[in-house]
């Protein structure tokens, strides 16, 4: 397969502050791959290695409940990474990632990142700053809907 250029995907917070020349730079340590609709990414539990920047499709993370349920925690489109503990340390993941609809992944283990990290070390740091700001986000917005369910609770109790 010819791999997809990261074009289409410029608005990606994984790519925010990086010039052409880095973006390309970049594109050398990326694998990329296709994956059909129903395809699983990964799996909860399973070790983590990879990053990924969705390049077209959608794709769903999950987790399962104590009772046995999926429980959807996010859909992802076009611009959106994922996985993206994996490159920093090896722990299980978190939960499962399947393909809704036919998706194009831009793929970075965490072999290729340390490796970005000893041959460029500035585009390693922008982009570890980039995932930073992401997860941050994430943090926030988890802490608000806490925030607001325990309002909620106390509202209705």
């Amino acid at each position: 397969m010819n791999a997809p250029h990261l074009k289409h995907v410029l608005g990606s917070p994984m790519l925010e502050g990086l010039q052409a020349s880095e973006i390309e730079e970049l594109y050398r340590f990326l694998e990329f791959k296709k994956f059909i609709a129903g395809a699983t990414i990964f799996l909860e539990g399973m070790d983590g290695e990879y990053m990924y920047l969705l390049l077209r499709g959608t794709v769903k993370v999950s987790r399962m409940t104590g009772e046995g349920n999926e429980k959807i925690l996010v859909v992802l489109g076009p611009e959106d990474m994922f996985g993206e503990m994996a490159v920093f340390e090896p722990l299980p993941r978190e939960a499962t990632a399947r393909v809704v609809e036919e998706a194009q992944l831009a793929i970075l283990s965490r072999d290729k990142f340390e490796e970005l990290g000893q041959t460029m070390p500035r585009l390693a740091l922008k982009l570890t700053m980039n995932i930073v700001r992401v997860l941050a986000r994430r943090v926030r917005e988890a802490g608000d809907e806490y925030r607001e369910i325990a309002e909620w609770v106390n509202a209705n109790t």
